[in-house]
């Protein structure tokens, strides 16, 4: 009876660990203590690193970047993003008659296994396209990036005043909008 009480228990506490029930850990504190979410293997090793976003007023475009870091033996796939702060775009820089000219990236950003891709001024970006108030200097600005595999990755980014990258837009795109 003993030997049984025993593997009731040894199965019991199997089974805790396995739902994620155990003691210590679990919980993430930046949530209040609630269990993190579960997340799938992309979402896990992608980060994006020293992301920031180009400070500006309400109603008029601007832009987030970073360097986006996949430390998986796969290729990862950006399909979109989002923000509270604003409608968003992956947009890349294209040469087009003869100029350079930003556009929706078709496809979405691709991030090599084990490789890392860089979101500048004046190259793939995000765009915010109206922020609904001015993004000031120092703000923070929550970001989720949507994975091919359906999977998430929250960041978020400092505001930092930019002067550059004077990019224009696709005139087929959005008309004669500028960052």
């Amino acid at each position: 009876m003993r030997n049984l009480r025993t593997l009731a228990a040894m199965a019991l506490a199997g089974a805790l660990t396995t739902f994620g029930l155990a003691g210590c850990g679990g919980s993430d504190s930046a949530s209040g203590g609630t269990p993190a979410p579960a997340t799938s293997s992309s979402a896990a090793t992608l980060t994006i690193k020293d992301p920031w976003v180009k400070a500006g007023p309400a109603g008029e475009m601007t832009a987030a970047f970073g360097t986006l870091v996949n430390d998986t033996g796969a290729d990862v796939t950006i399909t979109a993003a989002e923000s509270p702060a604003s409608p968003l775009e992956l947009h890349e820089m294209t040469m087009k008659d003869g100029k350079m000219v930003m556009q929706p990236k078709e496809g979405g950003f691709v991030i090599k296994a084990n490789g890392t891709h860089e979101l500048a001024p004046g190259g793939d970006h995000l765009m915010l396209m109206k922020p609904a108030k001015a993004i000031e200097p120092g703000d923070e600005v929550t970001f989720t990036l949507k994975l091919a595999d359906g999977s998430t990755v929250p960041f978020t980014a400092i505001a930092k005043p930019f002067v550059g990258a004077q990019e224009s837009y696709d005139p087929g795109h959005m008309g004669s909008m500028a960052p």
